[in-house]
């Protein structure tokens, strides 16, 4: 029997043998999800302004085995959501109690917002406080983004009202804003949160801000090093308190990244870390190609995200990886094998996690894709997971969370059917959960959307499991994206 060692030698790269287990997987996928799923939450709205029963695009963060999500619910068709929901397992996903955010939105009944979306969340280790940042949205004038907000708790389930990070001035639009804080010990800013966003009333003009006090009080904004723009940066923290900020470009045609050495007083210049060639996802899925990024113990970055550049005639997208351990260094992307680059599927919108560092570092990455990226009315929307023991050099075969999603049982925006703009994945107690949008058919006019997740935790690869590596594969001559370049900066109402 071949083990991982001598499938490793013998397949180095994208093989036939990928072929048939990719062939085994999806035609596996007619049946149903492949492992079992537990609902985490449930939209309890009723009001007629947004769409119901619906929850969208999830963020988690994970410490011991308590794992905190955020997401969207009942999502607005125009921008935002009725209110920003929760859902907090103690136990390493064994099960779950769900809520909704305090101090938002009117929707929820204690906020003085109209919507709210684009959430996040993170742990800050020197206060022993959960953090979920939450961009606040205002109707007047047509829905924006007008306040970038921080609720804390300390146990994940009781919600503080959100501190104020920044109100958008008269005639702002604040999008796509995210939280990372700062818990090595060691770093002469331990305990520092940073928060990033953009406005694009300013072509996206990047924006920070930083709190030294748990998220009780924030700095003045801040721009980068020539007042940069871009959309949907990541704030990640080294080890020595260098801040490394991935992020797309306005036009999500290249991703970026900047930083800051000095706890967040300056911002570096963004250098570019790679093109995007974008396939243009079907089914009228809005399905951008924004970045995910995590950082290992040892402070390297690992930054995943849809790219076509590998496909002959971008005939669909991959996830292909860059990383850095200084944020200025950058390798080539590299495809992650999921599949064969001859074949049907389109892949798009990763979550990735990771745990420990070096030749060790565990990779989980979840993500969305349809098993033909040509379908039209019959595109079926599926939840990938594929894992990495060793830092990417070599991957797992993939596994089906779930599948069998016709885009129209999903939550209509005015940028296409939306799961959400991101997906994610948590590693507690060494098991993967990932969380993700899932709906069945709706009942009447109510949608049957909510936040799933796999009922018990993954393991990263079996000792046995064969290992697949795309070493061998290059990008193909004079790549190109298959949709028209973005000219404006992209905005919530625009595909």
């Amino acid at each position: 029997m071949l083990t991982r060692a001598t499938l490793t030698k013998k397949f180095g790269s994208t093989s036939w043998l990928t072929f048939i287990l990719l062939a085994l997987f999806l035609a596996a996928g007619s049946a149903g999800a492949q492992v079992p799923l537990t609902q985490m939450s449930t939209d309890t709205f009723t009001n007629t302004t947004s769409q119901h029963e619906t929850e969208v695009e999830p963020a988690s963060f994970t410490v011991g085995s308590t794992i905190v999500s955020v997401f969207q619910v009942g999502r607005f068709t125009d921008g935002g959501a009725s209110d920003i929901g929760f859902s907090t397992s103690k136990d390493g996903g064994a099960t779950w109690t769900h809520g909704l955010l305090p101090g938002i939105t009117k929707l929820e009944g204690t906020g003085t917002y109209d919507r709210a979306s684009d959430t996040s969340v993170t742990y800050n280790a020197k206060n022993k406080l959960w953090l979920a940042e939450v961009l606040a949205l205002s109707q007047v004038g047509g829905a924006h983004g007008a306040a970038v907000l921080v609720s804390s708790s300390t146990d994940g389930i009781t919600w503080n009202n959100p501190a104020t990070v920044s109100k958008v001035e008269s005639g702002g639009f604040y999008d796509k804003p995210w939280i990372g804080c700062d818990n090595h010990s060691a770093s002469p800013f331990y305990g520092n949160c940073y928060v990033e966003w953009d406005d694009f009333s300013l072509f996206d003009l990047i924006e920070m801000s930083t709190s030294t006090d748990g998220g009780k009080t924030w700095s003045a904004k801040k721009t980068t090093t020539g007042q940069a723009s871009g959309n949907g940066g990541l704030p990640l923290v080294q080890p020595n308190g260098t801040v490394i900020v991935p992020v797309d470009d306005p036009f999500l045609s290249s991703v970026l990244a900047f930083k800051s050495t000095n706890g967040g007083t300056s911002w570096s210049a963004p250098v570019t870390v790679a093109p995007i060639f974008e396939h243009g996802v079907a089914g009228g899925m809005r399905a951008l190609p924004l970045i995910a990024a995590q950082m290992d113990a040892a402070g390297k970055v690992y930054v995943v995200w849809a790219d076509c550049s590998f496909r002959t005639a971008c005939s669909s997208n991959d996830i292909v990886m860059s990383t850095s351990t200084d944020g200025t260094t950058w390798t080539a992307p590299a495809r992650i094998p999921i599949d064969p680059v001859t074949s049907t599927v389109d892949h798009f919108t990763p979550g990735l996690a990771v745990t420990a560092a070096g030749s060790g570092t565990g990779l989980a990455l979840t993500f969305y894709y349809f098993p033909k990226a040509n379908c039209t009315s019959t595109c079926n929307l599926s939840v990938g997971y594929i894992a990495s023991v060793n830092g990417g050099t070599t991957w797992g075969k993939p596994r089906e969370l779930t599948n069998g999603i016709n885009p129209s049982w999903l939550p209509s925006t005015t940028s296409g059917q939306m799961a959400g703009d991101y997906i994610t994945s948590a590693i507690s107690m060494g098991k993967v959960h990932g969380v993700f949008a899932g709906a069945k058919a709706p009942v009447g006019s109510t949608l049957n959307e909510a936040m799933f997740t796999n009922a018990s935790g993954l393991a990263d690869i079996a000792a046995d499991e064969p290992q697949f590596s795309s070493a061998n594969d290059k990008p193909v001559a004079n790549p190109h994206s298959d949709r028209p370049r973005r000219t404006t900066p992209h905005r919530d109402d625009q595909r």
